[in-house]
């Protein structure tokens, strides 16, 4: 191999863990490098994009005349051009905040071609939210095992005090408010121990996501009402990955049922499975990651408890424990990943973020 070599593949190796997206054109603006964060901006591989003249993949991925506007006002003026703030619509997200910095480049002193930088400004606002809903988890737990020391002691008294009690009485009819006591001491019991969640360790295995998720379509397949639908969007390229099973499928399981309230007798959910390449969750890149997203159409979550969705006994239904979203997003964090959502009437959007580069 020789030095020029090596250090051609030391630049792609610095240009691919950057978080921020790096696109070079030439000047006939056709795509003749990008970067693994552009490849997740743009939802598509440096495979099918360079070669490709940027015009063409601007229309068919993305939406904003402001970066349009930057390449032909370079290209034209051989002058760098800034733009802050832009909007950017995708078919892989919503909607992405943006900075791009269109920069020209020369060769022995003509004009060559256009570097594009786009910085997602949007991180900083998720990585916010990611910290506050750690901050949070971390102080209901701990609020949680405080309440349930106090609560299961007493709690054991009156069990007990309930037993020895049915032991004196001859009358069947008294002993039906002994069993009635003791039915209500474990059901309390039972949904102390769900808040509290398991403190077995992780017991991983590699794991492929679809399967989970072909389970848990399984599992509530006889709960479904007949007007609801489900859709399927799967990235056949995530590889298998370590995680718990079990906690998987209970996180997967929690969040569709909660969708399925918010659906009532109709609607659709639709699962969608994406990978991510150099992608943040709670402060720490990953090569790769998991992004599972589960849409419904349903009535999106209250206002007035968005902020405290994830707490415990916090629920939109009329008839939920506001047990099954503060469960998942704890067993999450103890894969080392995050559960978000954003919701307006007619679309709520849940995603779960998840390591998979086996780290």
């Amino acid at each position: 191999m020789t030095e020029i070599s090596k250090s051609s593949l030391a630049s792609d190796l610095i240009e691919d863990t950057l978080s921020t997206s790096i696109i070079v054109l030439d000047k006939s603006h056709t795509v003749v490098k990008m970067n693994a964060a552009a490849e997740n901006l743009f939802g598509q591989s440096r495979e099918r994009a360079i070669n490709k003249h940027f015009d063409t993949i601007l229309k068919q991925e993305l939406n904003t005349e402001e970066i349009q506007f930057a390449i032909e006002f370079v290209s034209n003026n051989a002058k760098p051009h800034a733009i802050r703030g832009c909007y950017l619509h995708n078919k892989q997200e919503r909607i992405t905040t943006i900075d791009c910095i269109a920069t020209p480049i020369f060769n022995e002193g003509d004009y060559a071609g256009i570097v594009l930088e786009i910085f997602r400004t949007d991180h900083q606002l998720r990585v916010a939210r990611e910290d506050q809903l750690l901050s949070q988890q971390q102080a209901t737990q701990k609020l949680v095992r405080g309440m349930a020391h106090e609560i299961k002691n007493p709690l054991g008294g009156v069990r007990g005090a309930a037993q020895l009690l049915e032991s004196e009485l001859t009358d069947g009819d008294l002993k039906e408010y002994t069993n009635i006591i003791i039915a209500e001491a474990d059901r309390l019991q039972n949904l102390v121990d769900r808040m509290l969640g398991s403190r077995e360790p992780n017991k991983n295995q590699l794991i492929n996501i679809h399967e989970v998720l072909e389970r848990v379509r399984r599992l509530i397949k006889i709960d479904i009402p007949e007007d609801v639908s489900f859709t399927f969007d799967y990235d056949p390229s995530i590889p298998t990955f370590n995680a718990d099973l079990d906690n998987l499928i209970q996180i997967v399981l929690n969040i569709v049922v909660n969708a399925l309230k918010a659906v009532g007798e109709s609607g659709n959910i639709a699962f969608k499975t994406r990978v991510k390449r150099n992608h943040i969750i709670n402060n720490k890149q990953h090569k790769l990651s998991l992004h599972l997203e589960v849409k419904d159409d349903g009535v999106g979550v209250p206002d007035d408890i968005r902020d405290k969705l994830f707490f415990p006994m916090i629920s939109g239904s009329t008839y939920g424990t506001g047990l099954g979203l503060s469960i998942a997003q704890s067993l999450a964090q103890r894969q080392n990943g995050v559960i978000e959502f954003e919701s307006q009437p007619g679309e709520t959007c849940f995603t779960l973020s998840l390591p998979i580069d086996n780290s």
